[in-house]
């Protein structure tokens, strides 16, 4: 089931383009102008997490997230024109989960907001994550992220490293592969295995040319490394 986020924030812009992006992804968002329209749909309805501004034109962001935290531990995820830092530190100290900056890339609000909802016990199921030191495979949204941020990869492409990284540690052949494959309707294997590994490494490793994710195993096939990171 999608998860629930309301945005508090009077700008009709920013919030627009939060909307499309983060329905894209799979969220369902609604919008509030006004800290106290936001408040009024927090009593009401149920939501998985907060996006608050800062700066309302009724309120004072800060003053919003002391009075939600006290009612509830809703993840709040705090965004700011301002540059002071004292303003980020005083929003987490009265509760705020995260905090951004504006302006700021579409991608990484949703990587942060991901990250909250998980901290929280909210979003992906752990069963459904695999963590591999930056790299994280997420089974449900059928994404890859990096240092946090999604990288881009086809659906066969995800099938194939899922395979690789449920089975981490252990050699598999190019035939083994395809056998583990077979319930999928793929059309990815009218190319090579070797084609698809070459195009998931341009997007998960740091230096293609020098793997350290998925490792290739002459005249054995590929091994998707345990750890990656040191």
């Amino acid at each position: 089931m999608a998860e629930r986020i309301l945005m508090i924030d009077d700008d009709d812009r920013l919030a627009g383009m939060v909307s499309d992006y983060l329905g894209g992804a799979g969220f369902r968002l609604t919008l509030a102008g006004t800290a106290r329209e936001g408040e009024a749909l927090l009593k009401r309805e149920s939501f998985d997490a907060v996006i608050l501004d800062l700066m309302l034109p009724d309120a004072d962001g800060l003053d919003v997230c002391r009075r939600l935290r006290a009612g509830s531990d809703v993840p709040i995820l705090m965004l700011t024109a301002r540059g002071e830092p004292m303003d980020r530190v005083v929003g987490l100290e009265i509760g705020a989960d995260d905090y951004l900056g504006k302006p700021f890339e579409p991608r990484e609000l949703q990587a942060r907001l991901r990250a909250i909802l998980r901290r929280k016990g909210g979003g992906t199921p752990k069963a459904e994550l695999l963590r591999f030191g930056r790299l994280e495979i997420d089974k449900g949204a059928r994404t890859v992220r990096l240092d946090g941020e999604e990288r881009t990869i086809t659906s066969y492409q995800f099938v194939l490293l899922q395979a690789l990284a449920e089975r981490a540690g252990r050699v598999l052949s190019r035939d083994a592969l395809m056998d583990l494959l077979k319930g999928e309707k793929l059309e990815a294997f009218d190319r090579s295995v070797d084609v698809h590994i070459s195009r998931i490494r341009a997007a998960i490793e740091d230096d293609p040319k020098k793997p350290r994710r998925i490792l290739t195993v002459r005249g054995s096939g590929y091994v998707f490394a345990k750890d990656q990171d040191r």
